[in-house]
């Protein structure tokens, strides 16, 4: 098949440091070239990949100092797409909705991964007027402010399986935080946690210029406590020691994240999670095997000394049969033959197409950086 992966340009793909969309892009564009399809991959020029490199940007948006609007970028990247959208038998997008005017001329052959929150007002009506948007949700829970919408399926992220070795025996005895320093993600509950619990916390995240000041005024004056060591963004290596040798991840979030790669990317080392319940959490986390599910503080800092108990092989093993990205390729595959079979159909029946994995009921509704409207404005 030959299949266009479409990718955010904010950051490489992968990403360097942090960064979850380009993560998965990245991921999924080796499995299937490693599959024997054809992929190009438009993306920064920075980018990494087994695919045919298109580069839209000379590096990384969020890493160019020149760069103050990244929307513009962005455009110019959707105009080179759509000069060679007739190369391709799949067009799969993972730039939000900034597609969607010029899906409507690429004969049905587009297929969207939405990767931000859809509980946002103004997106009611943008998605009212593009009904027809073939779409993929990254979690059932994500899709519940618009479940009419059509949905081809829900397609859980995957991560190579050599990626993050296991670890059998960690040698710290601290627990991790990984991911954004902003309110939605709670480092202040993280953090609130190890000090009840006794244990050290080390933070690895990102400060974007939106949440500097929450940062400042919210974070910083927590980080004097000594059993907090803020390390601040770390790459591939430093993410499997830190959380490899983890006595466990938190995951304290208090939004609807729509997947929240860092729990699987823990399950990867062994780590058991101990998360909050909301978003796609019950979905992504099982109780009592790889990790725990809390509503409450009191809750999370028992979790914490219940976690050296769980079995962290078990934890690895699941993590191999839920969340690999084989897995992850062989969903999208199912979608992509999805759109081909029903390209020649009347708009109705390609309106009603819908795909299920067979673990889902029909009715179940269908998360974790902020829509790419949110990310591209300036800062």
């Amino acid at each position: 098949m030959r299949i266009a992966q479409v990718a955010p340009l904010i950051e490489s793909v992968p990403p360097k440091f942090y960064g979850g969309t380009e993560r998965i892009v990245a991921y999924l564009t080796d499995e299937l070239v490693r599959q024997g399809h054809q992929v190009t991959l438009f993306a920064s020029g920075d980018s990494e990949t087994q695919a045919e490199l298109v580069p839209c940007s000379e590096r990384a948006l969020r890493l160019d100092p020149t760069v103050t609007d990244p929307l513009p970028h962005h455009v110019i990247a959707l105009d080179q797409v759509r000069r060679r959208a007739h190369e391709f038998d799949i067009l799969h997008f993972h730039v939000d909705y900034l597609h969607f005017p010029l899906s409507r001329a690429l004969d049905w052959r587009t297929v969207t991964t939405m990767h931000g929150r859809l509980d946002l007002p103004d997106l009611a009506p943008l998605f009212a007027a593009f009904p027809e948007m073939a779409l993929v949700s990254i979690s059932d829970h994500q899709r519940r402010p618009l479940p009419h919408l059509r949905w081809l399926r829900t397609v859980h992220h995957g991560l190579p399986l050599d990626l993050y070795p296991f670890t059998a025996a960690p040698r710290g005895d601290y627990l991790a935080f990984l991911g954004r320093i902003c309110p939605e993600k709670r480092p202040d509950r993280a953090i609130e946690i190890a000090r009840r619990g006794g244990l050290p916390l080390k933070i690895a995240a990102k400060v974007d210029a939106v949440d500097e000041v929450y940062f400042a005024e919210v974070v910083r004056p927590l980080l004097r406590d000594p059993l907090v060591e803020f390390i601040g963004e770390v790459g591939e290596a430093e993410k499997a020691e830190l959380l490899g040798n983890a006595h466990a991840c938190l995951f304290p979030i208090d939004w609807p994240e729509p997947f929240g790669l860092v729990m699987i990317e823990s399950m990867a080392c062994g780590t058991p999670v101990i998360a909050w319940r909301s978003g796609s959490v019950p979905e992504v986390v099982e109780p009592r095997v790889t990790g725990y599910i809390v509503d409450g503080m009191e809750a999370a800092v028992a979790a914490v000394e219940r976690a050296g108990t769980l079995d962290r092989a078990l934890i690895r093993q699941r993590f191999e049969q839920r969340f690999s990205a084989q897995r992850m390729a062989q969903d999208y595959l199912t979608v992509y033959n999805c759109v081909q079979q029903v390209i020649e159909l009347p708009v109705v029946g390609r309106m009603a197409t819908s795909i299920q994995r067979p673990d889902v009921p029909p009715t179940a509704a269908a998360g974790t950086a902020l829509p790419m409207s949110s990310r591209l404005r300036p800062s």
